[in-house]
């Protein structure tokens, strides 16, 4: 079976024939042409054209109709009843046990009617972490919608609960959120159009649940994921999400006012038609020391703590990164005697006065000031990849290093055909982790050809569309 979308119709030798854009690479594709003409533009090697008549609706997507059925039956007989009270999210999937209760067939969320973009967020922000759980717990104030607390418990006890305890949630209790989110969000269509994640984040958080926004810049800008602008750099040929962010944060002139409990980074592309690059490491840890506007750093010359940041100074220290835009004043001056650095424009570092204290402290002791900074890290644990608009996701279930990874498909198989089902699957990954390391840096960039990477490992470098961080220190308080 070979997937795809049709993207071209017509007539060839008196036959209906439709081009198809490909999921995957083929033999025999093209990149768009046939018979010596161009009939639509793709990547070489994902483009198909064969007799209309042999063309089948994809069984991973919706039913016929453009209203979806809410009969149970329409779902499967595997029931999923409201859980009420508190359920904490799986925390590690080291017994066996636990990998058979949370792997397999008919586990996740079941997909229905373009929800994969719905499904695969939802599985991401919930399974296995509590860093969105605010939402679930915040009274109703004044400025909330009136059916407020109708959103939430049908998010945590038809959702979330069933989710984290029964491993499994039928597609009629998401399609109780689309309907709410359909009729009080600012955001049309939730119920049956094909959404994007940032516009399921949105109409979620912001128009109806007003959660408070995870993010807040030095722009002056409150949000709840970051999407990354930038000048593409042909240089960077397998570039990192730590590398696009600082590139993005340095070209944009903006910093995180403070450490976020989450963050949620929308990758260089738009839609399935158009990426910045073909491939991104999403970075295991996510260092967000340089880009914190009140955060102590580290001179990158001597160490000592830098009072300049000079952005013009970017990648010429020799050391990776923002890294090398701090310096302290000797150090600023020295280096910007250079005639290639004269010119440059030097900002001042606003250090946090409790630091100042401490290290004023420590100097009245007659002791050398300790300028060791921490670093303050972000940890993966989930990336939403798109391909030929189908959204699927990997999850890390629980937190830390060691931590398992899975992959979620909402639409992994059907029972029938238009009066049919969707069947979800979670995958275990035992090898991720293996291939986002550093150690493997070098050996990807090396490879030309993405159909020798496993499957898993080539959507996730090649599809990646949103990548999720958490700060377990700053979970703890918010």
């Amino acid at each position: 079976m070979i997937y795809g979308v049709i993207r071209w119709m017509g007539k060839y030798e008196g036959k209906d024939t439709a081009g198809i854009e490909t999921d995957e690479e083929i033999a025999a594709g093209t990149d768009g042409t046939f018979m010596g003409d161009r009939l639509f533009d793709c990547a070489p090697k994902h483009a198909l054209f064969v007799p209309l008549d042999k063309c089948k609706k994809d069984k991973r997507f919706c039913t016929a109709t453009n209203k979806p059925t809410h009969n149970q039956n329409g779902f499967g007989s595997l029931e999923t009843p409201d859980i009420n009270g508190d359920i904490s999210p799986p925390t590690s999937l080291s017994d066996q046990q636990v990998w058979e209760k949370v792997c397999g067939k008919n586990k996740g969320i079941q997909g229905h009617h373009n929800s994969c973009y719905l499904d695969s967020m939802l599985f991401g922000m919930f399974y296995f972490t509590t860093v969105f759980d605010s939402i679930l717990y915040r009274p109703k104030g004044q400025s909330d919608i009136e059916p407020y607390e109708t959103v939430q418990k049908v998010l945590k006890e038809g959702i979330v609960n069933p989710l984290r305890r029964n491993h499994y949630v039928r597609a009629d209790k998401v399609m109780k959120l689309r309907e709410l989110l359909d009729k009080y969000s600012n955001i049309p269509g939730m119920m049956n159009e094909e959404k994007d994640p940032e516009e399921f984040l949105m109409a979620l958080l912001c128009h109806v649940m007003k959660a408070d926004p995870f993010l807040h810049l030095s722009s002056g800008e409150h949000t709840y994921f970051y999407q990354l602008f930038m000048e593409k750099d042909d240089r960077l040929l397998l570039p990192t999400t730590q590398h696009l962010v600082e590139i993005s944060c340095l070209q944009g002139g903006v910093k995180l006012k403070e450490v976020p409990s989450c963050l949620i980074i929308q990758m260089p592309r738009f839609g399935k038609d158009y990426k910045m690059y073909g491939r991104i490491i999403p970075s295991l840890e996510l260092d967000i020391t340089d880009i914190l506007q009140y955060c102590p750093r580290e001179c990158v010359i001597c160490g000592h703590l830098a009072e300049f940041e000079c952005k013009e100074c970017y990648q010429s220290m020799g050391s990776p990164g923002l890294k090398d835009t701090a310096f302290c004043e000797q150090c600023s001056a020295r280096i910007h005697k250079h005639l290639s650095r004269k010119n440059h424009e030097v900002d001042r570092i606003e250090v946090p006065m409790e630091y100042l204290e401490y290290i004023t402290q420590q100097s009245k002791g007659g002791t050398e000031p300790e300028y060791t900074v921490p670093r303050e890290k972000m940890e993966l644990f989930a990336v939403v990849c798109i391909q030929t608009s189908h959204y699927v996701s990997f999850v890390k279930c629980g937190s830390g290093k060691d931590a398992q990874w899975v992959f979620f498909d909402s639409m992994a198989d059907r029972m029938g055909e238009q009066t049919g089902y969707n069947i979800p699957q979670v995958t275990p990954v035992p090898d991720l982790v293996n291939w986002l390391s550093e150690t493997k840096f070098e050996e990807l960039a090396t490879v030309s050809d993405d159909k020798i990477f496993p499957e898993h490992m080539r959507r996730l470098l090649s599809d990646a569309y949103m990548c999720m961080y958490q700060s377990p220190d700053v979970m703890k308080f918010r």
